[in-house]
C-alpha cells in the first residue's frame, strides 16, 4: 500500500521547484482548496499530486488510471486568494515526485485520490565519487561540460524561440540560469519546464530520477528542436506561455 494524496490532472507535467499558479473554479477542487486551507499553515500535509494526463484521453470518459501518466510531482500551497465568485486563485511549488500506483474514485472526497509511492533521486556511481580522487575530480569535470553545454543550448534555443514573438527574454532567462547555476538539478527542472516540449517529452524528462542522464536526454532534445526551429522557423508544438520560472530557494 502506498500513501494516499488527492490528485489535480492537468495536460502537463509539474516539476520540482517550479511555480505553478493555478485558477480553480470546478466544485471538487474548491473542495480540494478548502481541506488544505483547513490544515495548519505548517502542515506537510498542504499538498496535492499533479499528473499529466496522456494525450488524447479525456479522464472524465476512461478508468482515470488509464488517462493519466504514472509518474507526477506534489504541489504544495504557498499563497490562497479566495475570488468573489466562490473559487480562488492558488500559487504552488513543485515538490517531491511520485510513481502513481493507482487511483481512488470516490463521493467524498468528491477529487480523485492517489496511491503513491514517492521517488527519490538517483545519485549515478560518477557522481558519488567511488572511483577514486582522480576518477572524481574527471567526473566531476565532465558534469561541469555537461552543465555548461546545456546551459548554452537552452540560451541559444531561447533566442530561436524569441524571435517567434514568443517565451522569456533573453534578460529573464539570464536571470533564471544565474539562479541555478550551481545546481545541475534545478538547471534540468529549468530546462525541462520551460522549453516548448510535448508532453511525452516533458513526462520522459520528470520520470527520470538521474540528473546526469537528464541532462543527456535534454542536450538531445534541445538540438532536436534547435535544428527544427532553425529549419522550418516554427515551434513544433503548439505555442504557449514558458511555465513560470524555478523558485530560488
Amino acid at each position: 500500500m502506498g500513501e494516499l494524496i488527492p490528485l489535480f490532472p492537468l495536460g502537463t507535467p509539474l516539476f520540482p521547484g517550479v511555480v505553478l499558479p493555478l485558477q480553480i473554479f470546478e466544485p471538487r477542487y474548491r473542495r480540494l482548496v478548502h481541506d488544505l486551507t483547513a490544515l495548519p499553515e505548517s502542515s506537510d500535509r498542504r499538498t496535492f499530486g499533479v499528473v499529466a494526463i496522456r494525450q488524447g484521453w479525456e479522464v472524465e470518459h476512461v478508468a482515470p488510471a488509464a488517462a493519466l501518466y504514472d509518474v507526477g510531482c506534489v504541489a504544495r500551497l504557498h499563497a490562497v486568494r479566495s475570488q468573489p465568485d466562490g473559487g480562488f486563485r492558488i500559487v504552488t511549488v513543485g515538490g517531491d515526485r511520485f510513481r502513481l500506483l493507482d487511483v481512488v474514485v470516490g463521493d467524498d472526497p468528491p477529487y480523485l485520490q492517489g496511491e503513491v509511492e514517492w521517488l527519490g533521486d538517483e545519485e549515478n556511481a560518477k557522481d558519488a565519487g567511488d572511483g577514486g580522487d582522480a576518477q572524481t575530480s574527471v567526473d566531476e569535470a565532465s558534469m561541469t561540460v555537461l552543465v555548461r553545454g546545456v546551459r548554452d543550448l537552452f540560451l541559444e534555443y531561447v533566442a530561436e524561440v524569441a524571435g517567434l514573438g514568443v517565451g522569456h527574454d533573453d534578460v529573464e532567462v539570464a536571470t533564471m540560469l544565474r539562479a541555478v547555476a550551481e545546481d545541475a538539478a534545478a538547471l534540468s527542472w529549468l530546462v525541462a519546464s520551460s522549453a516548448l516540449l510535448t508532453t511525452e517529452d516533458r513526462q520522459e524528462l520528470l520520470a527520470e530520477s538521474a540528473t546526469r542522464r537528464r541532462l543527456v536526454t535534454e542536450s538531445r532534445l534541445l538540438r532536436r528542436e534547435l535544428t527544427l526551429l532553425q529549419t522550418l522557423g516554427a515551434v513544433p508544438v503548439p505555442l504557449q506561455q514558458f511555465a513560470a520560472p524555478m523558485t530560488v530557494n
